[in-house]
């Protein structure tokens, strides 16, 4: 569906107002819905249509994934935790997970980034050198 350069300003609007010190808070997310339902403006759905995406874009940003080959110790993620942290900023929602085909080293995704120290990428990569 096709949506109109006003309903993509609104969304873009109401979502800044559900972020507050540059980490989106799910109660103003709840309260804006709810308002834009009572309320119905012109065109409300391709707007909550567009703001949907947009909370989307923003969770996957705010989220990192840490695979690793084994399981990983508290101080270790507490490491980790710590630097992407200090790189992508407060407010980051990390899950850890074992993946042993990786052979060991890790694999970090944060929003588009990807951090890759694996032994399988490296494989990978000398194998695609030959």
């Amino acid at each position: 569906m096709k949506i109109s350069k006003q309903a993509r300003r609104e969304a873009k609007q109401l979502f800044r107002s559900c972020v507050a010190n540059g980490v989106l808070d799910e109660g103003r997310v709840r309260l804006a819905v709810k308002r834009v339902l009572e309320v119905k403006p012109r065109g409300y759905m391709p707007i909550l249509n567009h703001f949907e995406r947009l909370l989307r874009l923003e969770i996957e940003r705010r989220t990192a994934r840490v695979e690793s080959a084994i399981a990983l110790t508290p101080d270790i993620q507490a490491k980790i935790q710590e630097g992407l942290t200090k790189r992508h900023g407060q407010g980051l929602n990390f899950s850890f997970n074992q993946n042993p085909e990786l052979i060991g080293g890790l694999r970090i995704k944060v929003g588009s980034d990807v951090y890759d120290s694996s032994i399988q990428s490296r494989l990978a990569a000398l194998q695609a050198a030959f």
